[in-house]
Order: structure tokens, then C-alpha cells, then sequence
């Protein structure tokens, strides 16, 4: 849990609450350490209360469940969901779930055992924890055959990067794709681009060891973003203008680069969370976003509903389509979670893995 701001991560027993009638209590198995979680810490809290509760890609078994819980039983294997639309808004009613802005969530359960004090929990869940409180439908039910120290991945890196490619996107088989940021979520990308069909994929990065990591997962082209024109040596890779140029970073410059990139009718996506109180200027004309016909949105988590989209890539895993093992580069404990940071910001790991 984070105390307070600028505080280092700390390792402290938890309490709960008697469960709503529609929450469950998850034996958390295994978490992956999202930038997320590293965005929480970094802008002291994310707009949240402190104390608050990490993590929000996790998987684990259902240990108690509320009264009206017929979705899922004890001893269930699950992948917490931290998007679950409500169904009853006004946005659901019309047929648009992913645009729900009312997820279904639990109420806070989880406290300090010190204090009492109720945690809040990154994206409504609160995974870095040996157990946490969920809304039912946040638990999506995992087959015995997938291990939940690779199915923990589902749970937004995997499923964001993929979904902006096939949901979000749409990407067209045979088109030419680039992907501006090669961590999880940007590599994940790449293997939703690689599944819907894509010619070119171009992956652009600063790490070398990124680049490499693109390749294995399905880029044909890569860009040293630290040397040169990135744009002009994207479209040089891709052999012309990108159909689909995609920000995993969050940043102005490389939301300007992925506009550069495309060509007339292309299409870009934002992945990356950019800082609080970013702008960036782009041009209309002369190659702008008016003369070029450029489709320019965001990704919200994948744009899914997870009871649709999360089996549908464990199908993928089980039959080899969707590499979910080469993703994790090391297994961890709730103590190293400091040094797992640190190795994301440094670029040595894919995702650390906590081991519950």
C-alpha cells in the first residue's frame, strides 16, 4: 500500500468488511505490476485518497461470495476485470457498453488493520495483496488450463494493447501498422496487430532491448527512436505511410510523431496515460489532420466487455495464437515491489509478476 505522498511502498496486514450481496472475497494468486500502478505512486495518488491499496492486474480463486452471487462459486479461478460495464445507464441501454462511464464495482471493504482505515484501490480492485473485495462481475472465470501467473497479464496490459489494435482500431488484415512505445502494453499491440493480419508492423522505440522483444512478438520492422527522423523512418520501414499509428507512451511529441506517420484515412490511437494537464498541437493542413482525412481517439482499457473479450484471448493463449509466457520477464513477492519499479522504468522487464 502507498501511506502518503512520496511515501516508498509498505507491506502492512488488511482487514475487510462483511461482503455486499453482489461481492466476492478473491484469493489473489498472482498480480502483474502495471505502469499504472508506477503512474499512482509517481503523481502521488492519481487524484485518490491515501492510504491506498496497488494493483489492478490480478488473477486468483474465489474464497467467499455475497448472497446474490450466482456468477461465480468459491474455489472458481477468476481474472479480476477492473472495466465491467453497469447494463442499466442510458449509454449501456443504447448498445455502446465500452462507453460505460458507471462500472459495477464493490463498495470499500479493505482496510488497514492498524487503523481501520479503509484503502482505496488502484482501478477499483487493489491486487498487491494476498486477498481483495470485488463486484461479481469483475471476476471472469479462468480455465484450469492456463496457469493464473499468466492469466493475471488479462487483466489490462494484455487485454489493452490487443484490444486497441482489434477493438478499437479495427485494424484491416494487410495494412500497415506502427506502434510508438514497445512495454507490455505496446507489445501486446503488436501481437493484436500480428492476429488481425497486419503486413507491416513497425515498432519504434528508444531500448534496443525493446526492439528485440517487438520482433519476438511480431514486428517486422524496427525503429531506434534515438537515432534520426522517427517518422520518416517508420514510413521508410513500412515502405509508405502507416494505415494505423499507435501511441503507447503518453506524450505530446509522440502523439505528434504518430499523427506524422499515417497516411490519408489513417487512423491513430492513444494508449499511452498522458501527464495531468497535457496539451499537444497539431496540424490541420499541409499534411494535417484535415488534409489527410486522420481518424485521431483514444483506447480506454481495450474498449471490451471483459465477459466477451477475456475468453476470447484465453482461447488465443491455449491455442497459441496469444503469447502470454514470454511476457513475463521475472516472478516476484510483495516485498520487491519497489525494485519492480525500478526494472520497469529502466526497460529491463516485460512485467514482473508477483507470486502470492
Amino acid at each position: 500500500m502507498l501511506n502518503a505522498a512520496g511515501e516508498s511502498v509498505a507491506v502492512e496486514p488488511i482487514a475487510f468488511d462483511d461482503l455486499g450481496d453482489d461481492e466476492i472475497l478473491v484469493r489473489l494468486a498472482a498480480s502483474g505490476v502495471c505502469h499504472t500502478d508506477l503512474h499512482v505512486k509517481i503523481t502521488n495518488g492519481w487524484g485518490m485518497p491515501f492510504p491506498i491499496l496497488l494493483g489492478h492486474e490480478g488473477a486468483g480463486v474465489v474464497e467467499h461470495v455475497g448472497r446474490a452471487v450466482t456468477s461465480v462459486r468459491p474455489d472458481d479461478r477468476v481474472v479480476i476485470s477492473w472495466r465491467v460495464p453497469c447494463g442499466a445507464c442510458a449509454i449501456c441501454r443504447r448498445g455502446d457498453p465500452v462507453l460505460c462511464q458507471t462500472q459495477r464495482v464493490a463498495q470499500p471493504r479493505v482496510r488497514r488493520a492498524r487503523d481501520g482505515q479503509h484503502l482505496a484501490r488502484v482501478l477499483a480492485t487493489g491486487t498487491f495483496a494476498t486477498r481483495t473485495v470485488v463486484h461479481a462481475a469483475q471476476a471472469i472465470p479462468v480455465p484450469r488450463a492456463i496457469p493464473l501467473d499468466k492469466a493475471c497479464l488479462i487483466a489490462c496490459g494484455v487485454a489493452t494493447g490487443v484490444g486497441a489494435a482489434l477493438n478499437t482500431a479495427k485494424i484491416r488484415g494487410g495494412s500497415r501498422v506502427a506502434i510508438i512505445g514497445c512495454g507490455a502494453v505496446g507489445l501486446s499491440v503488436v501481437q493484436g496487430a500480428r492476429i488481425a493480419g497486419a503486413e507491416r508492423i513497425v515498432a519504434v522505440d528508444l531500448t534496443p532491448q525493446k526492439l528485440e522483444w517487438a520482433r519476438q512478438f511480431g514486428a517486422t520492422d524496427a525503429v531506434d527512436a534515438r537515432t534520426g527522423d522517427p517518422v520518416a523512418a517508420a514510413r521508410a520501414a513500412a515502405g509508405g505511410p502507416l494505415d494505423y499509428a499507435f501511441e503507447v507512451v503518453g506524450l505530446p511529441a509522440t502523439v505528434a510523431q504518430a499523427v506524422g506517420m499515417v497516411g490519408y484515412g489513417g487512423t491513430v490511437v492513444i494508449v499511452g496515460v498522458p501527464p495531468t494537464d497535457s496539451t499537444v498541437t497539431l496540424p490541420l493542413a499541409r499534411g494535417g489532420l484535415f488534409n489527410k482525412k486522420v481518424t485521431l481517439t483514444s483506447c480506454s482499457g481495450g474498449d471490451m466487455v471483459p465477459s466477451e473479450f477475456f475468453p476470447r484471448l484465453m482461447r488465443w493463449y491455449l491455442d497459441g495464437t496469444l503469447r502470454l509466457d514470454e511476457m513475463v520477464t521475472r516472478e516476484i513477492g510483495l516485498d520487491d515491489v519497489e525494485d519492480a519499479f525500478a526494472a520497469m522504468t529502466s526497460g529491463t522487464v516485460i512485467r514482473s509478476v508477483i507470486r502470492l
